[in-house]
């Protein structure tokens, strides 16, 4: 696989690469970043190996993330398909500098606009549910922002599957644009999102995008279990060093830390990084996949995760990461695969569904 084997994303006729670059790492504002320079040369290197789909969000180091991304795109912006996000409050002490609701999308969409020196954007998610705006207010507010011309595709991360799943089911009923993709984090080390989130975005056409497929470093091997006793677990902010990032998201915990361990033996087996592994796993997910959104703080280490678009795992080498990463589905998945509940349904007959038309 390469940069250059484009694939359709979701439901629509958008062609983007199996690899999107992430940029939350652009700006040093945070204090863990890459700075200007470095930026640059991973942006660099993504488009001249092929890329064409580029992550940030309006939060992403306090806007530079955007505004380096925008001076980098000067002379091949139309070539690109950028992707940002609304929801996060810039404006602190301000309610309505952040959340879900139009005004909120609105002041976004426009300072977006300026610090990526665009006239449009190409794809616009909600960043993250906050749990207080009409679900007809979003999918109204991504329509009217399509139709004026400033955005040209809509999606949606990090809420619920039923709610996602009326705002399609309303967008389809009204004939407003449809949400076409689905930002997840989504790894080995956290794959609960298969209980609902992924099937749903199968079912209802929205392409799947991971954040975070390296669990924050866990499964590239830069922790061991000494970093658990280390740094503020309850910390309200993003700053700081990477590892502090990790604990306040959980993701340095024994179980993960486990998980970590077989990926590095594999890798070890196959020659490759544990980063290269642990990608490849998530590239080759049943069905559409995901596309792993991947940032870096160093050209390096951005061109190590590239390899990983090379590496093409065996049947036994995925049933080995599935069995070390197995989360159980819960209600009412596991119940419904149970026997009993199986021959109650189909009689002791068997069946299977037809081909996908």
């Amino acid at each position: 696989m390469e940069l250059t084997d484009y694939l359709t994303l979701g439901a629509s006729g958008l062609r983007v690469s199996p690899l999107a670059l992430g940029t939350m790492t652009f700006g040093t504002d945070w204090g863990w970043g890459a700075d200007e320079g470095e930026a640059r040369r991973i942006f660099d290197l993504y488009v001249e190996r092929g890329g064409n789909f580029v992550d940030t969000a309006n939060f992403y180091t306090g806007g530079s993330s955007e505004a380096l991304l925008g001076r980098f795109a000067a002379g091949r912006r139309d070539r690109l398909v950028l992707a940002t996000k609304y929801s996060l409050n810039l404006h602190p002490g301000d309610p309505n500098g952040g959340g879900n609701h139009r005004k909120s999308l609105v002041r976004a969409v426009e300072e977006s606009l300026k610090r990526l020196g665009t006239d449009y954007i190409d794809l616009l998610y909600l960043h993250i549910w906050d749990g207080t705006t009409p679900v007809e207010e979003v999918m109204r507010g991504f329509d009217d922002l399509v139709r004026a011309g400033k955005l040209l595709y809509a999606g949606i991360s990090d809420t619920p599957a039923w709610q996602v799943a009326r705002m399609q089911t309303l967008a389809e009923l009204r004939g407003w644009t449809p949400l076409v993709a689905l930002q997840v984090e989504y790894s080995l080390v956290q794959r609960t999102v298969e209980r609902d989130l992924v099937p749903m975005a199968e079912a209802l056409g929205l392409g799947v995008t991971a954040w975070s497929p390296l669990g924050m470093g866990v499964l590239a091997g830069k922790y061991d279990r000494a970093a658990l006793a280390q740094g503020d677990a309850q910390s309200l902010t993003v700053r700081g060093t990477r590892q502090q990032v990790a604990l306040t998201h959980d993701m340095l915990s024994e179980r993960n830390l486990d998980i970590a361990d077989e990926v590095k033996a594999l890798a070890q087996a196959l020659g490759r990084s544990p980063a290269q592994v642990a990608l490849a796993w998530l590239l080759q997910r049943p069905g559409r996949g995901a596309i792993p959104i991947v940032g870096a703080r160093t050209l390096a280490q951005f061109e190590d995760n590239l390899g990983a678009l090379t590496l093409r795992l065996g049947e036994e080498e995925l049933r080995r990461l599935d069995a070390a990463s197995a989360v159980p589905l819960g209600f009412p998945h596991d119940f419904i695969r149970l026997p009993v509940p199986r021959n109650n349904i189909f009689g002791g007959t068997r069946v299977r569904t037809g081909a996908a038309a």
